[in-house]
């Protein structure tokens, strides 16, 4: 007599269950691209055209310390610095007082800073529209790796036995790679604009 162990039915609905938690860990990481896609075209060039530019006059600045770690030994500073002045935009349709924005550097009173104001109280420094859309590509490039990787697990599943998964690897690997490249430079143009 022969024994028959397992049961190729068992077996093919643990198979088909797992290709479709892979599908829909896929279209999972498709709408988290689509997200960093939109934070992109918002937090890059559509905040850049929307808000007013102007000047900032320094009053003065400084430099606030915050330490994170428990041990005297393993805590990690970290710098911001904050200038404090009076803001008038380039068209004189707004003026404020008691502006502050995040600083690259310590200014000396009277210096004038490129800014601009993108909500009530919320000012930056301008980079101008270079800085705007290197930091919309930055959240583009890094939308690329999930969007890529979505792509292939909504297709196969993150299965090897579809027919299309060897080459639609590939290209999604290609696609990763060209998300990180991308990222970094959009890093690097953004942090020297």
């Amino acid at each position: 007599m022969t024994q028959v162990h397992g049961n190729a039915a068992t077996n093919a609905a643990v198979s088909g269950d797992r290709m479709r938690l892979g599908r829909l860990i896929g279209a999972g990481l498709i709408l988290v691209g689509l997200v960093l896609l939109a934070l992109g075209a918002f937090l890059g060039p559509y905040t850049y055209a929307t808000s007013t530019p102007g000047k900032l006059t320094v009053e003065t600045c400084t430099v606030d310390y915050k330490y994170r770690g428990a041990s005297s030994s393993s805590r990690k500073e970290t710098r911001t610095r904050w200038c404090y002045g009076t803001f008038t935009a380039d068209d004189g349709s707004v003026k404020d007082l008691n502006a502050e924005l995040k600083s690259d550097a310590l200014y000396q009173r009277g210096h004038v800073l490129q800014a601009r104001k993108s909500g009530d109280t919320s000012y930056k420094l301008d980079h101008g529209w270079v800085g705007a859309i290197a930091v919309g590509c930055a959240w583009w490039f890094g939308a690329l790796i999930p969007l890529a990787v979505g792509l292939l697990g909504t297709v196969t599943g993150f299965s090897s036995r579809q027919p299309a998964s060897q080459a639609l690897l590939r290209t999604t690997v290609i696609l990763v790679a060209v998300g990180v490249v991308g990222f970094a430079i959009s890093l690097l143009v953004t942090f020297f604009a």
